[in-house]
């Protein structure tokens, strides 16, 4: 059965969202498909470098300082030491490992990343609107996500009021997203479902189009604070309604699975997925992002033992 909801936005702004419900049998199975993919050694290494470049560096506790934000920031400009670099660079066909695609911080710690980061083509990124919960009154959101952005932020990765969602309060989340992309400005909008919350696949499904549809930039399953985040079936969902938004609309909307993914190897099945659901078109850190920032070392490691057969020894890398 088709379900029917439409939703009157700010400004007169409607739209509809028409859905089947998903066969969690099927979706489940299809998931599972993309860890079983045979992937030649050549292909592995340009994966292995794609999803460096890929990589949104995190840091977002409580002890967050300034420096430890610079040492997040040094990491993502240089996320190997120059022994290492040495080591390889006697190999003929050794690329140099590529800077990661951006690090998010708290909207205080922005100005510190902007600093550290001055000069680089690396993004900044802040979690503002009340993260994780996203439960704070909208006009302090506002104002949270206006200040990292005047701070210098290049990105916001908000996260939906998962209360009001829940409640069945839909018009409330579609209209403060509006709101939200617009104080953005400049700066593009990730929104964060929190996945884990929303119990259903048909939930995050049409949570994922309500966000597509409000002006999110990208979609992104979890903050990383609850369990489970991301996941093979979760981010298929959501890819196969970016794929719908494409085929209805031409326009291309990113997508960033967070929290959970920390090998190589998990990574890989999720680019295998983006390029079989989406194309190559999508494997970019222009519309795919990776929320994880231990996964770096570990995709550090596997490009060691692919151009010497053996793991460098783990002190080599930063635990940043």
């Amino acid at each position: 059965m088709i379900r029917q909801i439409v939703l009157d936005g700010i400004e007169s702004k409607r739209f509809q969202v028409e859905m089947k419900p998903i066969d969690q049998v099927m979706l489940e199975q299809r998931a599972a498909m993309f860890t079983k993919r045979s992937i030649k050694k050549q292909s592995k290494l340009k994966a292995l470098y794609e999803t460096v470049r890929m990589i949104d560096l995190t840091t977002l506790e409580g002890a967050d300082t300034p420096e430890r934000v610079r040492q997040l920031c040094i990491k993502a400009k240089y996320p190997v030491t120059d022994h290492f670099r040495e080591l390889l660079s006697n190999h003929d066909e050794f690329l140099d490992i590529p800077q990661v695609a951006a690090v998010c911080v708290y909207p205080s710690m922005v100005p510190y990343a902007a600093e550290y980061l001055q000069d680089t083509d690396i993004k900044i990124a802040s979690v503002a609107t009340g993260f994780p919960a996203g439960q704070l009154p909208l006009d302090i959101r506002l104002a949270d996500v206006k200040r990292a952005v005047d701070f210098g932020a290049d990105e916001i990765d908000m996260v939906i009021n998962r209360g009001a969602f829940l409640s069945g309060r839909y018009q409330e989340v579609f209209d403060e997203i509006i709101a939200i992309k617009e104080a953005c400005g400049e700066a593009h909008l990730k929104v964060i479902l929190e996945t884990g919350e929303l119990g259903t696949y048909d939930k995050v499904q049409f949570a994922s189009r309500l966000a597509i549809h409000a002006g999110a930039d990208f979609i992104k399953t979890s903050t990383g604070k609850v369990s489970p985040a991301a996941t093979l079936p979760v981010t298929l969902v959501m890819l196969n309604v970016i794929a719908d938004h494409y085929d209805e609309t031409g326009e291309l909307i990113g997508m960033k699975p967070a929290g959970g993914i920390r090998t190589a190897k998990q990574a890989i099945h999720y680019l295998c997925m983006v390029n079989e659901t989406l194309g190559s078109q999508w494997l970019t850190p222009d519309l795919f992002r990776f929320g994880a920032s231990s996964l770096l070392n570990d995709v550090l490691k596997q490009i060691y033992k692919y151009y010497t057969g053996r793991y460098y020894y783990d002190r080599a890398y930063s635990m940043d």
